[in-house]
């Protein structure tokens, strides 16, 4: 491969390094409005209307770009599944934050960059060097020390957001596949169709048979708002975070998922004033530490790729 082939890949990573960044740090305002909703609305319903949101709004300018329509069975498959695990990962993720803060249940769920990290290397044959196999380390014990999560603490529903991290990391790969030759906005789009589909039938069958947690219920107006913003909120970083893969390999934006705890632990502080003790502050720190890392290993790697070799004198 050549130079001047290389390079402007280089380029495109510094690009989805940013619009990550920018995506984590939204993502938790997600889980704060559904946390605060699902005390009262099943979480199965809150994906539902969050998807459908999704759906409706991403709709009309898939067909303004003229994308809507571009799609193959082939494509419609990775689509669904794609929906499909979206799905499993807000409802497995959304239900334990009835009885679990935001914090805690992301700590938890950090599992998912390392699952993701190694899924990159094995499924998509990334290369990945010890440096950053040691960020993603690095970052997930600053996780733990932010939030210390505990079994005895909640009890079981503690390891539905492990689900939520294992799905996520599925979803993310078949993102990075798709992405490559997808619009990143009908994407989104018919991940929302057929995750709300999915989540709808969920909602069906629970109602049918009586099951509470699968039962809809009448959101009054305050959590109407509530789940209106964490469909807002998710359309918008699941946009970014489409975008941010078509720039960069998977294990590359991995530990930057990391600075989504720097922002939960602040929102969570603010709204329900869990203000973090001094080992959780050093465990942000660490995570900030470790994405600023991913960074700068990344400036360096352009630096080589960018700069030509010198040659040698005759």
């Amino acid at each position: 491969m050549t130079q001047s082939a290389i390079t402007p890949l280089r380029h495109e990573i510094g690009l989805g390094l940013f619009l990550m960044v920018l995506s984590v740090l939204i993502s938790p305002i997600i889980d704060i409005f559904a946390k605060l909703a699902v005390t009262s609305v099943p979480a199965t319903e809150i994906t539902f209307v969050r998807l459908l949101f999704q759906m409706t709004v991403l709709g009309p300018i898939c067909l303004l770009r003229g994308t809507l329509f571009d799609v193959t069975w082939r494509k419609m498959g990775l689509h669904a599944t794609r929906g499909l695990l979206m799905a499993i990962t807000m409802i497995t993720f959304v239900t334990p934050l009835a009885v679990m803060e935001v914090a805690d249940a992301i700590a938890i769920f950090f599992v998912e960059p390392i699952i993701l990290t190694i899924l990159g290397s094995i499924v998509l044959k990334e290369t990945i060097g010890w440096r950053r196999y040691t960020a993603c380390g690095v970052g997930f014990f600053g996780s733990l020390l932010v939030i210390q999560p505990s079994l005895q603490e909640v009890g079981p529903i503690a390891l539905l957001p492990v689900v939520s991290a294992f799905s996520l990391a599925l979803f993310f790969m078949l993102t990075r596949l798709v992405a490559q030759k997808e619009d990143p906005w009908s994407m989104q789009f018919y991940a929302g169709l057929w995750g709300g589909l999915f989540s709808g039938l969920l909602l069906l069958f629970g109602n049918s048979v009586g099951i509470p947690f699968l039962t809809p219920v009448m959101p009054d107006t305050t959590n109407t708002l509530y789940i209106a913003g964490a469909a807002v909120a998710a359309t918008i970083a699941g946009v970014l975070g489409v975008y941010a893969y078509r720039s960069a390999p998977a294990s590359t934006l991995a530990p930057l998922q990391y600075l989504e705890i720097v922002s939960a632990t602040i929102l969570g502080w603010w709204v329900f004033g869990h203000l973090p003790d001094a080992v959780k502050w050093l465990g942000i720190a660490i995570i900030i530490a470790s994405g600023l890392y991913v960074i700068w290993r990344e400036r360096q790697l352009n630096k080589m790729a960018t700069t030509p070799p010198v040659s040698a004198p005759i």
